[in-house]
């Protein structure tokens, strides 16, 4: 189970969320029993990191945990420090995302920090277990932002069945049922991300915080426009009006070898831009990354209630 893994009372991971997660956000989901995670890539210097990690290691109660979530490719320059630093100051568990892991699972396993990978399907689960993982996050078709192509019950109950590291589901969840089902599919836990976007302690405009209630399920779609690799988001007239395909031009180029890698960095770079301003300004282009699991959210809540939802 994942509370015996990270020390906590439920099995709930507070997902990292691109320019939503922040201290304050994590440090009421380790007052309430479940662990937190921040993308590194919300701090903008390594210095804002260290301060970030010593202010959840003061604040840490027992029953909580924290974590950082690390894009592990090649578009992310900054992994190799980010990755240095929270080994050096030190944290209770590294997320990985798109990427090779086993640099990260080497580097945190060398200073007792445990790693847990997401994957999409069982070719890359199987290999993040050979590499040492200590858990594998399993990004389902109903997860928020980079989702996968398989329903819940489909990748837990294959992950389950030919893994023996914990599968940690991811997507999906909005209510206590969905954790009881997660849980009955197999799963050690669940990590849990849209329906903290519209929590009082989140970073982000109230704007993006009031979409999450006012828009549901139905009301979420696939881009290529954000980073080049389809993300889930609210479709907003700004969405409908810009598309969700990859222009003509960015076609041409992605079937180009030489120029692939360039263009998926700068699509990548240009897409956090976008979503960084809509995010935190209040704009009329608005590209707000959530997930259908936002249909259960009614208000913006304080981060414990959202958690009492929940568990309750």
């Amino acid at each position: 189970m994942l509370t015996k893994l990270l020390n906590i009372k439920y099995p709930i991971i507070q997902a990292p969320m691109f320019l939503v997660s922040n201290t304050e956000m994590v440090i009421e989901a380790m007052k309430s029993g479940i662990a937190g995670c921040i993308p590194a890539l919300n701090y903008r210097t390594l210095p804002e990191l260290r301060e970030a990690i010593k202010e959840l290691k003061q604040a840490k109660v027992e029953g909580g945990s924290f974590g950082f979530n690390l894009i592990v490719n090649k578009s992310n320059v900054k992994y190799k420090d980010q990755l240095r630093v929270l080994c050096e100051e030190g944290c209770d568990f590294i997320i990985t995302s798109l990427g090779n892991p086993e640099e990260t699972i080497t580097e945190a396993h060398a200073v007792g920090i445990k790693v847990f990978c997401d994957v999409t399907d069982l070719h890359f689960a199987k290999k993040v277990e050979d590499l040492g993982a200590d858990a594998a996050i399993a990004v389902n078709n109903q997860a928020g932002g980079h989702r996968g192509n398989l329903s819940p019950k489909e990748l837990i109950s294959l992950l389950t069945k030919h893994l023996t590291i914990p599968v940690i589901s991811a997507g999906g969840v909005g209510c206590k049922s969905d954790i009881d089902k997660m849980i009955s599919y197999g799963a050690a836990g669940v990590s849990v991300g849209s329906p903290f976007i519209a929590s009082i302690e989140a970073g982000v405009t109230d704007e993006y915080k009031q979409a999450c209630v006012d828009y549901g399920a139905k009301d979420i779609v696939m881009t290529e426009r954000i980073s080049g690799t389809p993300c889930t988001v609210i479709n907003t007239p700004y969405v409908q009006k810009i598309g969700t395909r990859s222009t003509w031009l960015e076609k041409v180029l992605n079937k180009n070898r030489t120029l692939k890698k360039w263009v998926k960095m700068i699509r990548f770079y240009i897409g956090m831009k976008a979503t960084e301003k809509a995010a935190l300004q209040a704009t009329y282009k608005t590209v707000w990354v959530a997930g259908p699991s936002i249909e259960y959210t009614q208000a913006i809540l304080p981060v414990k209630d959202i958690v009492k939802k929940l568990i309750n």
